[in-house]
């Protein structure tokens, strides 16, 4: 299916762009016929999934594929706990179509509406310090390359790519479906609860460490810190979920109603921020639950904003926040959207931000509607001194120079890429800035 393109952007607003056409494929062999008529007419060609990246990895300003048609449950290998989920599946239909199977996904993150494909190639983690990033899960997964061909990737195909499919920024080619390594369903007991800030600093290692989950919150301008604690239970654990006018107040109506108003109104009056944040502390995160584990990963998230996120060494977590409570006390600034911090384990994909070193994830946000560069440019100059990598789907400053020497693999996947995609026919601004041209 082809339509002449309209404009496109991303969830964040911080992207637009009115691609020259826009085709919904509905198979790999409709994408195949895509690039292979993109080749011939030496037009670049870029697919997209939800638009839930605040960079520009996803824009094409040429063929536009939207992969919204090309979803589903492919096969399921029960008894290795594996199922493909062709591309545009979104995350948060996973768990129905895994469900008759008795399987889950192992990890997740906060948000589920992104492609299966999307996430990936982002490089998109929730949070653990003995879990990686969805990408670590994936296991096999087929592509059209540049030639129009599919190239198949897993463990009897072309093993040694896995590493960079895996995590391939779009880079390599388009994914039509992918194999990802499942559990057995489970349960999660929640606890989520404000505490002093200071008190979870000095414990960092140890809350880290001691949970299957853990990460938190800060509000600029308080002095707490929203911890969120995840521990997993067999499936068969009983399941005490969160009554559902109470989930209702809790996620819709504090969580996206009325920080929302907080936020329009913070904008308008800088002013009123810290006595907002502090009213949001108390407000939210006091509540203990167990449900199904996507239940309890994922969130709602109505309020737009835009992101920066930069992986650490996990060391280097306790310097770089203490900095960044610093500089926004320095520049006076008034920040309304909370700070973010998460954990990953250490992984051997080429590109991915946990690239052989324990993760910590600092995440800042602004109000969609504020204008967010000098607060991410004076972060990210934090990060960059305490080796940071930046989350690929999240807005940052670096270039494909800066980021040679943060990813040990970097030229080998400059090299796989100029073997797949020889003319850059999957290239846009974005790729050539943080992989070169």
């Amino acid at each position: 299916m082809t339509r002449l393109g309209g404009t496109w952007q991303n969830w964040g607003r911080s992207e637009a762009v009115r691609p020259r056409r826009v085709e919904l494929p509905r198979s790999a062999e409709a994408v195949q016929r895509a690039v292979a008529a993109a080749a011939r007419q030496a037009i670049p060609v870029k697919p997209v999934g939800a638009g839930h990246s605040f960079s520009g990895i996803a824009v094409a300003h040429g063929v536009l594929l939207d992969l919204s048609d090309l979803t589903g449950l492919v096969a399921v290998d029960v008894e290795r706990s594996r199922a493909t989920f062709r591309a545009g599946t979104r995350l948060h239909q996973i768990p129905t179509l895994l469900a008759p199977y008795g399987l889950a996904m192992e990890n997740l993150g906060d948000i589920d509406r992104q492609s299966i494909s999307g996430a990936i190639s982002t490089g998109t983690h929730g949070t653990g310090a003995r879990f990686g990033g969805i990408s670590t899960q994936i296991v096999g997964a087929t592509l059209v390359t540049a030639s129009g061909d599919q190239l198949v990737v897993g463990e009897t195909e072309n093993p040694q790519l896995l590493p960079a499919v895996a995590l391939g920024l779009g880079a390599l080619g388009v994914l039509v479906d992918v194999t990802v390594q499942c559990v057995p369903a489970f349960v999660l007991h929640a606890v989520e609860r404000p505490e002093d800030l200071g008190a979870v600093l000095d414990a960092l290692d140890e809350r880290a460490a001691g949970a299957d989950h853990f990460e938190f919150y800060w509000f600029p301008h308080t002095d707490r810190a929203m911890t969120k604690t995840n521990t997993r239970l067999p499936e068969s654990a009983p399941r005490h979920p969160l009554p559902r006018v109470g989930k209702w107040i809790d996620d819709t109506l504090v969580g996206n109603g009325l920080h929302q108003v907080a936020c329009s109104v913070a904008r308008t009056i800088p002013a009123t921020i810290p006595f907002i944040n502090r009213l949001s502390v108390r407000l939210w995160g006091d509540r203990e639950f167990t449900d199904a584990s996507n239940r309890v990963f994922a969130t709602s998230r109505g309020v737009r904003f835009r992101e920066m996120e930069y992986a650490l060494p996990v060391e280097e977590l306790r310097a770089a926040f203490d900095e960044l409570r610093a500089l926004i006390d320095e520049r006076g600034w008034r920040i309304s959207f909370p700070v973010e911090v998460r954990f990953a384990a250490s992984d051997d994909l080429w590109l991915s931000t946990a690239h052989g070193r324990q993760t910590a994830y600092i995440a800042v946000h602004r109000y969609w509607r504020e204008d967010p560069t000098e607060y991410f440019e004076a972060v990210e100059a934090i990060m960059l001194r305490h080796g940071g990598r930046p989350h690929w789907g999240k807005m940052h400053t670096l270039d494909a120079a800066a980021l040679r020497e943060r990813y040990p693999r970097f030229d080998d996947f400059i090299a796989l890429r100029d073997r797949l995609d020889p003319e850059r026919l999957f290239a846009n601004a974005y790729l050539e800035r943080v992989l070169g041209g």
